[in-house]
């Protein structure tokens, strides 16, 4: 039409760690995160919005969009750093937000245009309105505890098609446990849940999507477990969707309470993310993880594996306490507590957290290059081993876990737990599926160790922790 102008249009980038290829073998997730998407959904329609996802296609420094976003981790920021410089260079209007943006603004908002402190639900329309009008902020600052009632939905048709399971949401924030390695606990915010009708029609917002696209989805959660009166009930209503799969995350004390594995279940949750972190006790007491109890692993996991949820469980090698002894018999306690698939890393005391505070106080912070924060390097020296001594247990642990024999028998004894509770063509589906998952994790998670974990020191990186003294001063809550 005559006289109507074109949107201008705004790119939303979502980085990734650390890429060294192209297409890199560690990218390859069935899923993409929820912050690209999420943000897309929030934007007012003044704008033409793409969002890129780094870790499925490189960023494209030709594009024609005026206006670039930039999400990114802690350890993404001398990425992110780089990323936003380019840009500008080229005449593009930068901002910046995420969680290490939002906890330590002063220092990311130097390398954007404007940066977005906190969450973004209620300030992010504003942003880019005022992005559009030229009146750009050097900083938005978010309510420190913004209601999560009316949140858009993701935009689920922005999600390149690589993905095979683009539907991906959150139904709570934040954790209630106060673990010293974790990031949520820097600054603490309440444990928050978001109305369960939000949550199931961010998970019915899926008009443009191929049909088989729309029977799997993820819950992107730090704790879905965190409140379980609500988890349960958020569950019940996610059955009534019919799902063929669904993932989550949440911590192992949930597994106390039968009826929330039970609403697993019904809502055909087929793959449990849970941070069993270490078989070690004094280990998960030195990071202040007291809710996990070691003995009942074996019983909380064969629950859900009797159920058809497979379990994918966090461990982490270098903590405090750990000792070569331990080590030596890592790989016979984790065959005795029978988990599915454990994602193995070197633990690292994480940016401003109060485990960071306390190593980087002892003097023992030995590599500063933020991008190496990610959990394939060392960064730290520990007070009982050497690097060479963490290396290769985190070496001979993972290969005896991932050889093919021991990945073929842990799915044989997985699939042996399960009895035909359903009608025989959602058994066999429920089986395909588990199987599918169980074997892509496993090929992944083999590729990783052993391709992805760097000892070695490296120094001559310009990238480094900087404005440490005001990180040492940092106070979790």
């Amino acid at each position: 039409m005559e006289g109507t102008m074109k949107k201008p249009k705004l790119l939303i980038i979502v980085l990734f760690q650390n890429l060294m290829d192209t297409e890199p073998y560690y990218a390859r997730n069935p899923a993409p995160p929820l912050p690209g998407i999420l943000l897309a959904g929030m934007t007012p329609p003044i704008v033409e919005v793409e969002v890129l996802h780094e870790m499925v296609r490189p960023i494209d420094y030709g594009t024609d969009a005026s206006f670039i976003a930039v999400s990114f981790m802690d350890y993404l920021a001398p990425h992110a750093y780089d990323v936003a410089a380019r840009f500008r260079a080229l005449g593009k209007v930068v901002v910046g937000g995420g969680k290490f943006a939002s906890t330590f603004p002063d220092e990311a908002e130097p390398h954007f245009d404007s940066i977005l402190v906190g969450e973004a639900q209620h300030v992010w329309p504003r942003m880019v309105e005022d992005m559009v009008a030229g009146r750009l902020q050097r900083r938005y600052v978010a309510d420190p505890n913004p209601s999560l009632r009316d949140i858009p939905p993701p935009r689920y048709d922005l999600v390149e098609s690589c993905y095979t399971a683009p539907i991906v949401t959150e139904a709570t924030r934040g954790c209630p446990h106060p673990c010293t390695y974790c990031q949520l606990n820097i600054r603490r915010l309440p444990y928050r849940t978001r109305p369960i009708e939000d949550v199931v029609r961010d998970l019915s917002s899926t008009n443009g999507l191929p049909w088989f696209k729309r029977k799997i989805a993820m819950i992107l959660d730090n704790n879905l477990g965190g409140d379980l009166k609500y988890a349960k009930e958020l569950l019940q209503a996610i059955a009534k969707l019919k799902f063929w799969a669904i993932g989550t995350q949440f911590s192992i004390e949930c597994l106390r309470d039968e009826g929330f594995v039970d609403a697993l279940a019904a809502a055909r949750c087929r793959m449990a993310f849970i941070g069993m972190e270490s078989l070690n006790r004094a280990s998960l007491d030195g990071v202040q993880k007291k809710q996990n109890r070691i003995e009942e692993y074996k019983d909380a996991f064969e629950r859900l594996h009797r159920r058809g949820i497979l379990t994918f469980t966090g461990f982490m090698f270098a903590l405090e306490e750990d000792t070569e002894e331990y080590y030596e018999t890592l790989p016979d306690q984790l065959d005795e507590v029978g988990t599915c698939v454990i994602l193995s890393s070197i633990s690292i005391p994480l940016y401003g957290t109060p485990w960071y505070q306390q190593v980087a106080a002892e003097g023992r912070i030995t590599d500063r290059d933020l991008s190496h924060y990610e959990g394939d390097h060392l960064v730290f020296s520990h007070r009982r081993l050497t690097d060479d001594e963490i290396t290769a247990a985190y070496k001979r642990v993972n290969r005896i876990f991932f050889s093919w024999r021991n990945i073929f028998r842990r799915w044989w004894r997985f699939v042996g737990m399960q009895s035909v509770q359903e009608p025989l063509p959602a058994f066999v589906l429920k089986v395909f599926l588990t199987s599918f998952i169980y074997l892509k994790l496993s090929i992944f998670q083999r590729h990783h160790a052993q391709h992805r974990v760097f000892p070695e020191r490296r120094h001559e990186n310009v990238h480094r922790l900087v404005h440490q003294p005001e990180i040492m001063n940092v106070e979790a809550a």
